[in-house]
């Protein structure tokens, strides 16, 4: 997946040199949780947090809070999932780019990335979602993958959503088939089933039905 049609380039980076009231008036003007600064060669240095900015003295110059810069960035070629981990992993809504020498190319929005993993199958296709627990050192991928299959299942996704007391948790998205022979595997295999919802497409026939005869009682 090419992610270099969502690099942004319409704020550019503050200068170390520039004031720190610059960088509070510039927060008091977007809706981002941080702002990348370079020095004055251009090379880009990290990010200041809003947090932070309106604890600065208002006076002072950007380079007098070089202590609290963070240094988070991303490559031009980092896949998403990785870029949408370094989002997670420092709490902010930008993330800047940085190509394989050094030079600044822009930023990514946290929606954009996000956006990118509704479009995956996981969310697109239509399926349902099963929840399955095992040992941490128990469980494999490979044997998941054989249960549903060995059900006509199709896996549109997987990902371990919690991990606790040495136990994995397993999220899955299912397609093709009915949940509860795929289910009744899982027990087999001593996985313990922690929910199942098919596709919600028969719920809301029911609903429209239901909205209909409404409309019909209501004449």
């Amino acid at each position: 997946m090419n992610l270099s049609e969502f690099i942004i380039n319409d704020i550019k980076p503050l200068v170390s040199t520039d004031s720190v009231s610059d960088l509070q008036l510039l927060f008091n003007q977007l809706t981002y949780s941080h702002i990348p600064i370079k020095n004055e060669d251009g090379a880009y240095l990290g990010c200041l947090s809003e947090n932070d900015a309106h604890c600065f003295e208002s006076g002072k110059h950007i380079k007098d809070c070089n202590y609290a810069i963070e240094g988070f960035f991303v490559r031009e070629n980092t896949n998403w999932l990785d870029v949408l981990e370094a989002f997670a992993q420092n709490s902010t809504n930008i993330m800047p780019v940085i190509s394989s020498q050094n030079a600044y190319l822009g930023y990514y929005e946290l929606n954009d990335i996000i956006s990118l993993f509704n479009e995956t199958p996981f969310f697109s296709e239509a399926g349902a979602i099963l929840i399955v627990e095992k040992g941490l050192l128990d469980y494999s991928f490979s044997e998941v993958s054989q249960i549903i299959e060995s059900n006509n299942g199709k896996l549109l996704g997987a990902f371990i959503s919690k991990i606790e007391n040495d136990v994995a948790q397993i999220t899955l998205k299912i397609g093709n088939t009915s949940l509860n022979d795929i289910m009744q595997t899982f027990r087999r295999y001593s996985y313990n089933v922690i929910s199942g919802h098919e596709e919600d497409s028969y719920l809301e026939s029911l609903k429209e039905r239901s909205d209909y005869l409404n409309k019909y009682l209501n004449m």
